[in-house]
């Protein structure tokens, strides 16, 4: 019923991706900038050599300048490019522009997408997203407090948003702001293209937080009547929440495809120190510990691949994946979160150094179970969607008791 083999064609493109991580991504890790990531004179001729080898921007369509290979072909290859932190980056897939290029895509006028989609695609400028807000649930955006008010032909936003992504690098900013209260709450906000230098947006201080990499920072950003003409409104007034959920479920199940190649790459680290590293006399891949450490990581890698790849298929076939991208969502956090801590143990004091990538796998890792909705919230869907198939099948109680 399922296949997520990858055509002939597509082999060609993962082995290329697969050479050029080997080759040039992996060795240019040790040039990452803490807060900045790769210097441009070393990220650029990456960038030009994914371009040549026609592997740039894989997640958008042909004629947006992507490939257009559908959701599966995106999972296999991101599981290469998700091995490293700057693979996405290297590959033109890197959030949170990815999202954002999708919003644009879908929602933008002619005039938005020549001025904001073109130069963001070929990575020319960057983006970010301002949906969370310090004072609110970031799981429910239907409760934001920033406002947008009509006056004239122009909008007057005002408000503070939160741990905004990339906004000490982004050129531009596409906030969600109420702009009907009174409305119900799935259509009270509207989404707005602004300028990170306009005035009345204010870039107050970057948050500090786990781990290392963090390129472009994590932003706090306070909107002081700040107005911008009317066209600068993405789709129509009160789609705000829909183009959110158009962004966000692509963006979580990139965030799982991209967890398997940490996955991926921990395994391998830890296998290959286990069969060379001795103690008591013997090799460590000896030990029962070892050996179970080593085959739980395999065998929840091997369902964290199938979650994500089965997911990717409903997309590919036009079907709801809501529940089995939450499902992936919460489930290939943990298993990210397992094995990493698992190849550090592994490593002993050498994984709680800096001479692998491991600790920092480790650190960024923890707020997998954090971004894009907690994994609390992503139960209660998939427990939700459950409940309510099960209803709709009408299934007898006796027949459900035996």
């Amino acid at each position: 019923m399922y296949n997520f083999s990858p055509s002939e064609e597509q082999k060609e493109l993962l082995l290329r991706a697969k050479k050029i991580m080997e080759e040039d991504v992996y060795p240019a890790e040790k040039y990452i900038i803490p807060g900045q990531g790769l210097p441009y004179d070393i990220l650029k001729p990456l960038q030009q050599k994914v371009k040549e080898q026609n592997l740039w921007a894989a997640h958008l369509p042909v004629h947006a300048g992507g490939l257009g290979l559908g959701a599966v072909f995106l999972g296999l290859l991101n599981e290469i490019l998700g091995s490293s932190t700057i693979g996405p980056r290297v590959f033109g897939t890197a959030a949170p522009d990815t999202g954002n290029t999708e919003i644009l895509l879908n929602a933008g006028t002619e005039e938005q997408r020549r001025k904001y989609l073109d130069p963001l695609v070929n990575d020319d400028i960057r983006s970010c997203f301002a949906l969370t807000e310090r004072d609110e649930s970031g799981a429910d955006p239907t409760e934001i407090k920033t406002s947008a008010i009509k006056e004239g032909n122009d909008w007057v936003i005002n408000g503070e948003k939160w741990f905004i992504s990339h906004a000490g690098m982004a050129s531009f900013v596409i906030v969600m702001a109420v702009t009907n209260p009174d409305a119900a709450p799935h259509e009270r906000s509207s989404m707005f293209i602004v300028d990170i230098d306009h005035p009345g947006l204010e870039r107050v201080r970057d948050i500090a937080v786990m781990g290392d990499y963090s390129e472009g920072g994590h932003w706090e950003l306070k909107f002081n009547n700040c107005r911008v003409p009317a066209d600068s409104m993405l789709g129509n007034p009160g789609e705000g929440f829909k183009l959110a959920q158009m962004r966000l479920g692509p963006g979580r199940i990139t965030h799982a495809m991209r967890w398997l190649g940490v996955m991926n790459r921990s395994f391998d680290l830890m296998v290959n120190y286990a069969l060379k590293r001795k103690s008591r006399g013997q090799s460590l891949s000896e030990y029962q510990t070892i050996q179970n450490f080593v085959a739980d990581s395999a065998a929840e890698i091997a369902s964290a691949k199938l979650l994500t790849l089965h997911a990717a298929w409903k997309l590919d076939q036009g079907e709801d994946a809501r529940k089995e991208i939450s499902l992936i969502k919460f489930h290939g956090a943990k298993i990210l979160n397992d094995v990493v801590s698992r190849a550090i143990q592994v490593h002993g004091s050498l994984g709680y150094s800096k001479d692998t990538p491991l600790e920092a796998f480790y650190r960024e890792a923890r707020a997998a179970h954090i971004y894009d909705g907690p994994d609390e919230v992503h139960r209660v869907v998939v427990a939700k969607r459950i409940f309510k198939e099960y209803k709709n099948l009408k299934v007898e109680p006796s027949l459900v008791s035996r």
